[in-house]
């Protein structure tokens, strides 16, 4: 029974620390955002934080696994899966330090196939260009739209618009990412809503 239970409030203190990770980092920044700070806000030391992970890069995925998990459990009001991504993109501006976080680890230290973020990133976009390719087959054949569009391209350049915008919008806040990636959308819809 002992282990049982000693098991359980592992769990329960990693959740803890990825709870506690999530705010301070979408708060304060990536940048901002030490383990030690992490560590102290838990009543770990650096050394027993990192107990529950890995290593420090291995944190920042569950961080953003845990991102995920939360953004996917939010009823998002989206009528197709582009929309979607737009309302996320949209809610991004709520959370800064966790689009720093994000475009951080993608853009240079998860390219490296050897970095822990490496197969969350390759995941994340395979599954993201999967679902959107299926909702934008399912799009053209209701109708909605143009046909001459290849779904899976479609859905690759809305993802590099919508990670793009993010870097834009760390230099200049006043950037509406959300826009930018609606606008990708009705330019794909633009010849249906023409002809209606």
């Amino acid at each position: 029974m002992a282990r049982r239970g000693s098991y359980a409030k592992g769990i329960a203190k990693r959740e803890e620390i990825l709870s506690v990770a999530l705010e301070r980092v979408a708060s304060l920044g990536f940048r901002r955002t030490s383990i030690k700070d992490i560590a102290d806000a838990v009543g770990l030391t650096q050394a027993g934080l990192l107990h529950y992970f890995d290593s420090k890069d291995e944190l920042w995925v569950a961080i953003l696994r845990r991102r995920d998990e939360d953004d996917k459990d939010a009823q998002w009001d989206a009528p197709d899966l582009a929309a979607l991504l737009a309302a996320v993109v949209r809610h991004n501006t709520e959370v800064p330090g966790l689009v720093q976080m994000f475009v951080n680890l993608s853009a240079a230290a998860a390219t490296d196939p050897e970095h822990p973020a490496h197969a969350y990133f390759r995941e994340c976009y395979e599954a993201h260009r999967s679902r959107m390719t299926a909702d934008f087959r399912g799009m053209q054949d209701d109708g909605r739209l143009r046909r001459d569009l290849d779904p899976e391209e479609l859905a690759s350049v809305l993802l590099a618009v919508s990670d793009g915008m993010q870097i834009q919008w760390l230099y200049d806040p006043t950037r509406d990412m959300a826009e930018h990636v609606e606008l990708v959308t009705r330019l794909a819809m633009a010849e249906v809503t023409a002809r209606s």
